[in-house]
């Protein structure tokens, strides 16, 4: 994955500060990250990050809310679709995810895996996440008229987290190939166009 990090002076300092953040994290992990050296590589004085965020707590929830709002977008333009193209559209941006995007993993199994306690806000917002997607893939997979639409739509959350991991392991292309066979086959789609 290519870093996302602007060029300074690229936007104002709270989208500087955003983006800085959120690429080191996902690149190198939320914990391993500190203030100093996001507020360096973004180019602003620290004093700008506590102004523009609650800590870095703050910061972290920003870029998954982020990430959540990236995947929603997703969802809305396969959701604009005619019902019964809604799912296969849903699997493609998933399998496109997978290859393109999110080449380390998934974000918010990454942060959940950083923030063990349930109860913490990044939990929380995570859960959320988890929770509307899985509904999402659901109402799809109805749309789509897959008799078990909530059993279709958790094995799909189930493959789009190995694919998501085994792409950062394996390589993305080939997962991503992979998910959408699978996909297709839990969801008796047929095969991919």
């Amino acid at each position: 994955m290519t870093s996302s990090r602007p060029a300074s002076g690229a936007d104002g300092p709270r989208d500087r500060l955003l983006a800085t953040a959120s690429a080191l994290f996902y690149e190198e992990g939320i914990h391993a990250i500190g203030i100093d050296r996001i507020v360096s590589e973004a180019g602003v004085p620290r004093a700008t990050l506590y102004r523009h965020f609650a800590g870095k707590e703050g910061l972290v929830l920003a870029y998954l809310r982020g990430e959540d709002a990236a995947i929603r977008g997703l969802a809305a333009a396969a959701a604009a679709a005619p019902a019964h193209e809604q799912l296969g559209l849903a699997i493609q941006a998933i399998a496109a995810d997978i290859a393109e995007r999110h080449t380390r993993g998934c974000p918010c199994i990454n942060a959940a895996a950083e923030y063990p306690d349930p109860t913490s806000d990044v939990r929380v917002l995570i859960d959320s996440h988890r929770t509307w997607f899985r509904g999402t893939l659901a109402a799809a997979a109805a749309a789509a008229g897959v008799e078990d639409a909530d059993g279709a739509a958790a094995q799909l959350v189930m493959l789009r987290d190995a694919a998501l991991v085994g792409g950062y392991l394996d390589g993305a292309d080939g997962v991503a190939r992979t998910f959408t066979s699978a996909a297709r086959a839990v969801t008796g789609t047929g095969p991919s166009a």
